[in-house]
């Protein structure tokens, strides 16, 4: 299969800022932030703890305001959005994928990936079908009548993919997806996710562990609310090679 080419920025960020106030103290979470993602590209963000990584999650995924900055999500500015509408933005524009699964215990993999549907007021028939259809896209087609107790931890994560994915999102939002799993099936989740954006899928991911980093295509390190350095993951594998020389 060839990969996409990639094209228009979904993600446009400009000279992005938020400061929050910490007993009594100014923090400046991220400082004055520049960054571009295109359609199709495989991004993870990694940094120590307090960097702005998260906080730039959080921004990038409508959870969090900045305080003064541009911020352009597949042409819409965020910025200038109501309340209402960035819930509307985050239900139709941005697929969550986070370290716990978020499953309704009660409720089958099948219910749980309709419900972003239902929230968007999708017929009960074409929620069903579109379910289907994505409980099999992450290899779960024989598992969809399952509830979460009856599942493995990497199968729940397939389930939080598929919900994730359902209402055919701009960009895949994945908040250390792997923390909660163990090796094999952390690669398993992972080669997931790189045969999702082989199909076309923008992937942006947080991560603190450089293995699980360099599944993507694009390796974004944050330090001090800022971005200290933004380099492809093929260049970086090369330039570890060649500094073990």
């Amino acid at each position: 299969m060839n990969e996409v080419q990639l094209n228009k920025n979904v993600i446009e960020i400009k000279a992005l800022k938020k400061i929050y106030e910490v007993g009594g103290q100014e923090i400046q979470a991220l400082r004055g932030v520049n960054l571009s993602i295109s359609e199709g590209e495989f991004v993870a963000i990694m940094g120590p703890s307090g960097s702005g990584k998260s906080t730039m999650m959080n921004v990038i995924g409508c959870l969090d305001h900045p305080d003064t900055g541009k911020y352009y999500l597949d042409g819409y500015s965020i910025l200038d959005a109501r309340e209402n509408e960035l819930s509307e933005i985050r239900n139709q524009k941005l697929g969550f994928v986070f370290q716990k699964f978020y499953l309704l215990p009660r409720t089958t993999a099948l219910a749980n990936v309709e419900l972003p549907m239902m929230y968007a007021g999708i017929p009960a028939k074409e929620r069903r079908e579109r379910a289907v259809e994505a409980l099999r896209s992450v290899g779960l087609a024989e598992r969809m009548y399952n509830k979460p107790n009856e599942l493995s931890g990497g199968q729940q994560q397939r389930v939080s993919i598929a919900r994730a994915l359902v209402n055919n999102p701009v960009i895949l939002l994945a908040d250390e997806p792997t923390g909660a799993l163990d090796t094999k099936t952390s690669v398993e989740i992972m080669e997931l996710f790189q045969g999702l954006n082989k199909q076309g899928k923008t992937i942006v991911l947080v991560t603190h562990e450089l293995e699980i980093a360099e599944y993507a295509k694009r390796l974004i390190s944050f330090r001090d609310g800022d971005i200290e350095r933004d380099e492809s993951i093929t260049n970086r594998r090369i330039s570890s090679r060649m500094a073990s020389l």
